[in-house]
């Protein structure tokens, strides 16, 4: 079926009663989820031929710097990563520290089976109901084989979620669902929106819906989802908006989010919004430089750890404590029991 028929999916709001509601004992937590693939040139088409994994020789040491904070990592793994030896033989020693985990990220563009490129499918959701599933088990099957079970977590690459996803996802076990960047719309490049989206995880029928949080900062913060969309249409004034302290849209990423921003909505988030669960994101790639926008030479890794030197700290300092995959699956089980 050509993707270029298929109209963006819009990821409906979920309903009050789906919310989460953590318990008094969770606490305020955070989760660092991890990209993990292959190196591309970011402003090139997409191709199949990109499978280089190099990067990954960065992961151990970058790992240990996250273990001697008590962070575990969550590594959403792609195809080219979970059938490399080396890479696999990196990611078991990632998992000895008996905290982090393996998920599945679903770059359709480098996983098989392939079939004749069309518009927008770069984004998996958009793809056939049996293409998208048929592409999930060629990268379910294949992290099994490298890591003796089935991965319990996932995420659509370029946050490509669709309509059959879900439902896709369930059938085959799994349990965490985190493709929603939280309002974003992406249908400028036949992406889904998710301008309905807020931070709060959610039940997505069986799954934990865990958004990548997006926090709104500056002295107009409060009308910030309304107003934000609006600014789009005018040029240049979301950068206006950000620049003079009125408004900035802020996803919890080092990536093209600079730390004062960052640091800014952490305290919005946690003091202002209550908000219980905290899910930060970046890219195996921008650990070593030169493969991502975000990295491009040393001085950038350097801003890199400075980032997350500063972020860690901040964290601390409000008792927001990292939680694991598997941990936060657990809490989510307890809650489906008692309810």
């Amino acid at each position: 079926m050509a993707t270029g028929a298929v109209a963006p999916y819009r990821m409906p709001a979920p309903a009050l009663e789906d919310q989460i509601c953590w318990p008094d004992d969770f606490g305020t937590r955070f989760i660092v989820f991890v990209d993990v693939e292959e190196e591309f040139d970011w402003s090139a088409p997409l191709s199949a031929a990109n499978r280089s994994v190099q990067a990954m020789r960065a992961l151990p040491s970058a790992h240990a710097r996250f273990v001697d904070h008590g962070v575990a990592l969550a590594c959403m793994v792609d195809h080219p990563v979970a059938v490399d030896p080396a890479a696999i033989d990196i990611l078991r020693g990632v998992l000895a520290d008996g905290r982090s985990s393996i998920g599945a990220q679903l770059h359709p563009w480098v996983t098989p089976p392939f079939t004749a490129p069309q518009p927008g499918d770069s984004y998996a959701g958009n793809l056939s109901h049996n293409l998208e599933a048929a592409k999930l088990d060629t990268l379910t099957d294949a992290l099994h084989r490298a890591f003796g079970h089935r991965p319990q977590a996932y995420r659509a690459g370029r946050y490509g979620i669709g309509r059959h996803t879900a439902a896709l996802l369930a059938n085959r076990g799994y349990r965490v669902e985190t493709s929603v960047r939280a309002g974003y719309d992406y249908r400028f490049d036949g992406g889904p929106d998710f301008s309905a989206i807020g931070n709060a995880s959610y039940r997505l029928g069986t799954l934990l819906e865990v958004p990548l949080t997006t926090v709104f900062t500056g002295r107009l913060r409060r009308w910030g989802e309304p107003l934000y969309p609006l600014l789009g249409h005018v040029p240049h004034a979301r950068g206006i908006g950000a620049r003079s302290g009125l408004l900035q849209r802020v996803a919890l990423t080092p990536e093209d989010m600079p730390i004062e921003a960052a640091l800014d909505a952490v305290k919005v988030a946690v003091l202002e919004e209550r908000q219980r669960l905290l899910s930060f994101s970046f890219h195996s790639p921008s650990l070593e430089p030169g493969h991502t926008p975000y990295v491009r030479d040393p001085d950038d890794l350097k801003h890199f750890w400075v980032w997350w030197d500063r972020m860690l700290s901040l964290l601390a300092g409000l008792d927001v404590r990292p939680i694991g995959l598997s941990e936060l699956i657990d809490c989510f089980d307890d809650l489906v029991c008692s309810s």
